[in-house]
């Protein structure tokens, strides 16, 4: 478990402070460079999800990294007992694995995007980015898994209740399920990026979920969009 000095108190979109947990070092130790090269500043690094859950009480980072596969607690736990603990604390996972039960796994345990070890690293660190402004990125290898697992119809899933969204609020989800940011929603609607983050965060409210992700599969299982 590493801890490093941070540079600033400043959270900034462009330069957030991250926690980088996996357990196969050689892996940890090259993306912490690249990172660090990347203009992202790494405040900590651990081995272990255990060691990761102490250096995010300790540290208060804006985003963890979190792999899955490691020896003792597995990501998934640890992204749980972090959503209980840290729920405004996004994580993003980093793994090899990219299949549906993974990948909703992690979802459901409140991972705000999923990003794959062998996509470039632009993409994962746009990722963390889209982590730090509220938003969520998955990798585009597994989205599409993604998309037909929310399609599907699930017969054990009760419908839920109106959310009664305003049109304009149905006009922003509708661009929140298509995996467009806020910016981009702006632009489309001629509205300021501030106005658009106010509407995502209400309409997160009425659709009683935490994250983006959650809401698009909100919004298509109960034909909002």
């Amino acid at each position: 478990m590493r801890r490093y000095l941070p540079i600033t108190r400043r959270m900034s979109r462009e330069r957030p402070k991250v926690i980088v947990v996996d357990d196969h070092e050689l892996f940890r130790r090259g993306l912490v460079g690249v990172l660090v090269e990347r203009g992202v500043e790494v405040v900590g690094e651990a081995g272990r999800a255990r060691e990761g859950i102490a250096l995010v009480t300790e540290l208060d980072p804006d985003v963890i990294l979190m792999d899955l596969n490691m020896p003792g607690m597995s990501g998934i736990e640890a992204i749980q007992r972090l959503t209980a603990i840290a729920p405004l604390k996004p994580v993003v996972v980093i793994t090899v694995m990219a299949d549906e039960k993974t990948l909703m796994d992690s979802l459901l345990a409140g991972a705000c995007g999923y990003v794959l070890k062998d996509q470039p690293i632009d993409q994962i660190v746009e990722a963390i980015r889209a982590a730090a402004r509220g938003e969520s990125l998955i990798s585009p290898r597994v989205a599409s898994r993604l998309v037909h697992r929310i399609r599907t119809p699930n017969d054990a899933e009760s419908p839920g209740h109106d959310p009664k969204l305003t049109s304009r609020e149905l006009e922003v989800l509708h661009y929140v399920a298509r995996g467009i940011d806020n910016r981009e929603i702006a632009k489309s609607l001629f509205l300021s990026e501030h106005t658009v983050k106010n509407h995502v965060s209400n309409i997160l409210l009425k659709l009683q979920v935490e994250n983006r992700i959650q809401a698009a599969v909100r919004a298509v299982r109960g034909q909002l969009v």
